[in-house]
């Protein structure tokens, strides 16, 4: 995909943000969340940026070290855009057992950054099975229920949700909370 360099917009265009990934989910979470907390349109692209982490990644510090490698390398590949956002998913285990989340990380042309993450919840035993036998989240989650490419749709939590939270909304409120430093610029 092409996208249109920095030095061809008009001064009326909207402004770009590129998503370091291509997943179709994260891409159009991206561009509700942005139109929500700013109240106006953008354009939103994803390209193919590494995380440099598992392709499974476990725990807090990895999941958001993915997603900040993502705005990091996103940046280096194009660095025309106005914004850069990384959406990593994760996985935790604790006492009560094996939890999804994600972080997400954001950062403008001028530096400024922002980061959320979003709710966690609790894992069937049989997932946790399929991802302590060597699987990411997404293909155990295909396996067990049956289905292809769950994590471009609804993911994990759209399948155990049937759908009243779905991986979009899931994470929309967490990138319109990684937008706080954005829309109060003043305080950070």
């Amino acid at each position: 995909m092409n996208f249109p360099k920095r030095e061809n917009f008009q001064a009326t265009e909207k402004p770009l943000v590129i998503v370091g990934s291509k997943n179709p989910v994260k891409i159009a979470c991206t561009e509700s969340a942005f139109t929500e907390a700013f109240s106006k349109g953008f354009v939103v692209n994803g390209i193919t940026a590494a995380s440099q982490v598992s392709d499974q990644p476990k725990g807090d510090e990895e999941t958001y070290l993915g997603a900040r490698n993502r705005v990091i390398n996103a940046r280096k590949t194009f660095p025309e855009a106005d914004y850069w956002v990384g959406i990593e998913g994760g996985i935790g285990e604790d006492v009560r057992g094996m939890f999804a989340f994600a972080w997400i990380y954001v950062e403008n042309k001028s530096g400024l950054h922002g980061k959320a993450k979003t709710g966690t919840f609790y894992l069937p035993e049989g997932i946790v099975k399929l991802v302590h036998s060597g699987l990411e989240l997404g293909a155990a989650d295909d396996q067990f229920f049956k289905q292809e490419n769950s994590k471009q749709n609804g993911g994990s939590v759209g399948i155990l949700t049937h759908g009243v939270i779905t991986r979009q909304t899931y994470y929309n409120q967490a990138i319109i909370l990684a937008l706080i430093p954005f829309l109060n610029k003043e305080l950070f």
